[in-house]
């Protein structure tokens, strides 16, 4: 079980939690550079003009400033100022911003992946942080982006997503523009204002969106229900397509998003059978996206709310004429951490690294088991060495106490033994060439069950 946090919105690990907070970002790099995406880092802080320019966010955004000015008095930040410093809230306007600095420096289609804090002040709950980790990846092109990155990107996360000792997931995906073309084929004009209703969905429940439709964009019933009524499409595989043409709407920009969704899952459905489905409920709020749109749920944990989302931008980042579209996901690791070690879904089979600790004979023994230890670290066995010649009795107890499997003994004779305390099996052992099991070598995380 997770410890609660003293400070509320600002989760920290004890160490067993954190290996395997370790455990899941290690497998998501590993699996990210498989598919050759590169790592890169931004700073925390960007100008809150750059923060705020795309998207209605701004009450959750940590402002920055110093506790006295230069003249000694109360720092009196004005939130109005747009190069005033504030803590990204996420790291696809960071990246953006980033691609337009470095756009002479960098290949494209530029792949990237970035797994940092980001910060947001929103009302802590479960699943809900104010200080919390991302792993995203992204495709970003110069002036165009083929279509077919939508697709890798949601096979990448998918195969990331298989890895990790998580439950069953399902990667629900839109298209921006099959919505926005069906509402403009049912002669809804305010196209963002009807998608950031839609998004409310699941929250509030069809009437209310339904009085928001006809309250605030003017929808008559007969829009306000087909509105809703697309909104209830969901399908594993590409039947969504006659189910949308059945409504009866005829729209350019509905069919170029059919036809884009529809690869989407043709492709999921041979690559990642039964992970992805096409639901058209998915809006995402954000003004950025353009064309595909993701959310994903944990089977069986929906409460939680999206565990990875992301999508198609085309006009976030530009320099002068140039364009710089792309597509991403972001994974909040923080919030699926939380999840597995609340619901004790996995653990890590020990609370330190270490697997073996030498123990001291002496105290002027420790130079000798220095060099004991130097050698399994120099194979790869993370190894410590008592602090104190105590009766071996406690310095097998203090093993326990840390979780370390291993017991290095040396007589005076310099012969050496290695005892498995939890076995209590102790053989005979050469520091140049034992080495524990696969197993005990390094920390495993195990999923429950």
């Amino acid at each position: 079980m997770a410890r609660t946090a003293s400070l509320s919105g600002f989760p920290e690990w004890l160490p067993q939690e954190r290996l395997v907070e370790l455990h899941v970002l290690d497998t998501l790099r590993k699996t990210f550079e498989l598919h050759g995406f590169s790592s890169i880092e931004t700073r925390a802080v960007e100008t809150v003009g750059q923060l705020l320019r795309k998207g209605e966010i701004d009450k959750e955004v940590y402002g920055l400033s110093r506790l006295q000015d230069d003249e000694g008095e109360d720092a009196k930040s004005d939130k109005a100022d747009p190069n005033a410093l504030a803590l990204h809230f996420d790291l696809t306007v960071p990246f953006a911003r980033y691609v337009v600095e470095n756009a002479g420096y960098l290949a494209f289609p530029f792949r990237r992946y970035q797994i940092q804090k980001v910060w947001r002040g929103e009302r802590p709950q479960e699943g809900r942080a104010r200080e919390f980790t991302q792993a995203d990846i992204d495709v970003v092109g110069d002036g165009e982006l083929p279509f077919r990155y939508d697709v890798e990107i949601a096979l990448v996360i998918a195969e990331a997503l298989s890895a990790l000792p998580i439950p069953d997931f399902r990667l629900r995906i839109n298209n921006r523009k099959l919505a926005e073309g069906f509402y403009r084929g049912i002669g809804l004009t305010d196209t963002a204002g009807v998608l950031r209703s839609i998004d409310k969905l699941e929250k509030i429940g069809a009437a209310k969106v339904a009085e928001l439709l006809k309250s605030e964009l003017g929808a008559t019933d007969e829009q306000a229900g087909l509105a809703l009524e697309l909104a209830t499409i969901r399908t594993e595989d590409t039947s969504f397509v006659d189910k949308v043409r059945a409504l009866g709407v005829k729209d350019d920009l509905l069919e170029e998003g059919l036809n884009e969704l529809e690869q989407v899952i043709q492709a999921a459905v041979q690559r990642a059978p039964g992970k992805v489905v096409a639901d058209l409920s998915i809006a995402r709020g954000l003004d950025y996206y353009t064309g595909t749109v993701v959310e994903t749920v944990l089977v069986g944990h929906e409460q939680l709310g999206s565990i990875c989302s992301g999508g198609r931008y085309d006009a976030l980042a530009s320099k002068g004429n140039r364009k710089f579209p792309g597509v991403g996901l972001s994974i909040g690791v923080t919030r699926l951490v939380s999840r597995i070690l609340s619901q004790e879904l996995a653990t890590a089979s020990r609370s330190v690294p270490t697997a073996v600790l030498v123990a001291l004979n002496s105290d002027d023994s420790w130079s000798a088991a220095q060099d004991i230890a130097a050698q399994l670290r120099g194979r790869g066995i993370a190894t410590e060495v008592a602090a104190k010649a105590e009766k071996f009795g406690k310095q097998i107890k203090f093993a326990d106490r840390r979780g370390i499997p291993f017991v290095w003994f040396t007589d005076d004779d310099g012969n050496h033994q290695v005892k498995d305390i939890r076995s209590g099996e102790q053989v005979d052992a050469d520091p140049a060439s034992w080495t524990p099991s696969a197993e005990d070598l390094f920390v495993r995380v195990t999923t429950a069950g």
